[in-house]
C-alpha cells in the first residue's frame, strides 16, 4: 500500500538539522536521495478487493473513491519530487495467505508495504508518468492478466515431461515449434504493423494472447521480449496439448485497407483458414453466436501457407 510513503511526505517540511556520525546532514540531502528511491504503491483497483481490505483496524479509508482520489494526489506529490513511481496490483487474497505463510501480522502498514514490495518484484507493474490513475487501470490489469495467462501457460509447459518415444521435454519442443511458427508467419506477412490473436483451449480455462510488432521493411522479425514470450507460450500449449485454437492475423500498412488472415492449430501447426471461414469468425459474437457487422475498411483474406516443416509428433 502506500502508507509509509505517504508519511514520509507529510514528514519532510523545514530544513532541519541532525548529527550523525559527527556529520551534519540536512533534511534538503535526504530528500536528495529520496529522489533516487523508487517507489512502489499496491492499488486496489476494484470495489470488491477494496471492501476485503476494511477488515484490517490499520487500513482507515472507508470510500473507494476517496482512497482512488488520494492514491492519485499521492503519485503527483512523489512525482513532483522527482520521485519514480510504479503500480501493481494488490490482492487481498494473496496478501492474507502470504503473511500467513511469513509470520507477519496482516493489520499492519509494514506488513502491506512489504507484500507490495514481494509482488512488485516478481508481478506485473505499470509506471506513473503523470497519467489521470482511471486511464492507468485498465492498462494495470490488462497486464496483470497476460503475466497471469503467461505464468499459467509456462506451467502446463513445464509440466508435460518428456516424450515417451524419443525423451524429448514435450514443452520445450512445444515453445520452440511455436517461436518457428510466429517467426515464420511474420516474416510471411510481410511489412507493415501486425497484430496477433491466438486463442487455445484448456481443461479449466481459455487462453489468449496478443503480439504487436511494426516491420518497416522486410528484415528480420524482432520481438518484444516479454510479451513475445507470452505469446509463444500461449501457442505453445495449443501445439503441446493439440487442442483446437486459432492464430489471427491483423496488417495494416498506410494506404490500403487492414488485411485478416487466420489460421488453426493442426497436429502442431498452423491450417490456413479459408476467406470465408476468417469472416465468419471475425464477424460472429463469440458469446452469443449473432452475426456482427463487418469492419468498414477491413478485408477478410484466406489464411496464408506458413510454409514450416512437419513437426515430429510427442506421446
Amino acid at each position: 500500500m502506500f502508507d509509509s510513503a505517504l508519511g514520509e511526505i507529510m514528514a519532510q517540511t523545514g530544513n532541519r538539522r541532525t548529527t550523525v556520525h559527527g556529520r551534519t546532514v540536512t533534511t534538503t540531502m535526504r530528500r536528495t536521495l529520496r529522489r533516487e528511491a523508487p517507489t512502489t504503491i499496491g492499488l486496489l483497483t476494484d470495489e470488491q478487493d477494496f471492501a476485503a481490505m476494511r477488515r484490517y483496524r490499520t487500513f482507515t479509508f472507508d470510500d473507494h473513491r476517496v482512497y482512488l482520489e488520494q492514491v492519485e494526489a499521492l503519485l503527483k506529490a512523489l512525482t513532483a519530487q522527482g520521485v519514480h513511481t510504479t503500480l501493481t496490483l494488490f490482492d487481498p487474497e494473496e496478501y492474507a495467505q502470504y503473511c500467513t505463510e511469513a509470520g507477519i501480522a496482516p493489520d499492519t502498514p509494514a506488513g502491506r508495504s512489504r507484500f507490495t514490495a514481494e509482488i512488485a518484484a516478481c508481478g506485473a507493474t505499470v509506471p506513473y508518468d503523470g497519467q489521470p490513475l482511471d486511464t492507468l487501470i485498465p492498462v494495470l490489469v490488462g497486464r496483470a492478466v497476460r503475466r497471469a495467462t503467461w505464468e499459467y501457460a509456462t506451467m502446463l509447459l513445464a509440466g508435460l515431461g518428456d516424450c515417451a518415444d524419443c525423451g524429448q521435454d514435450i514443452g520445450h519442443a512445444a515453445f520452440d515449434r511455436a517461436s518457428h511458427l510466429v517467426e515464420r508467419t511474420l516474416e510471411a506477412a510481410g511489412p507493415g504493423i501486425h497484430h496477433l490473436v491466438c486463442s487455445t483451449p484448456t481443461d479449466h480455462d481459455q487462453l489468449l494472447a496478443a503480439l504487436h510488432t511494426d516491420r518497416a521493411t522486410a528484415g528480420a522479425v524482432l520481438l518484444d521480449s516479454s510479451e513475445g514470450a507470452e505469446f509463444v507460450s500461449v501457442l505453445a500449449v495449443g501445439i503441446a496439448l493439440e487442442s483446437h485454437g486459432g492464430v489471427v492475423l491483423r496488417t495494416s500498412t498506410p494506404g490500403a485497407p487492414d488485411r485478416v488472415h487466420g489460421w488453426r492449430l493442426s497436429r502442431g501447426s498452423l491450417a490456413p483458414l479459408t476467406a470465408g471461414e476468417v469472416f465468419s469468425a471475425y464477424c460472429t459474437d463469440a458469446d452469443t453466436g449473432e452475426p456482427v457487422a463487418p469492419e468498414s475498411g477491413v478485408e477478410y483474406c484466406a489464411g496464408f501457407d506458413i510454409g514450416a516443416d512437419e513437426p515430429e509428433q510427442h506421446h
